[in-house]
């Protein structure tokens, strides 16, 4: 028996395995579309580092474009980014 051997009956499926519709043909490709971890909105400070740190300091606002997170405009501070931010995590552009 292996070091990593998933422990547990052998008849339960493997939890890495993702779940794709067989009768969906772009199943896969539309999961790779999806931003990770669903957030469709975010910001970051401007000159890098976390962002509860100098909130003061001006952000950058990203959007997911569908491939990747684009530039979308700049915020004074946190207040301002934030107030941009969904009101819910995991909300599409337009919901908010």
């Amino acid at each position: 028996m292996g070091k990593h051997r998933r422990e547990g009956p052998p008849d339960q499926p493997s939890r890495a395995v993702s779940r794709i519709d067989p009768d969906n043909a772009l199943a896969a490709y539309e999961r790779r579309r999806q931003p990770s971890m669903d957030v469709w909105r975010k910001q970051c400070p401007l000159a890098g580092g976390a962002s509860h740190v100098r909130p003061d300091q001006p952000r950058v606002l990203l959007t997911w474009n569908g491939f990747t997170y684009e530039m979308t405009d700049t915020a004074p501070d946190l207040a301002a980014a934030q107030k941009w931010l969904p009101n819910s995590p995991g909300s599409p552009p337009g919901d908010t």
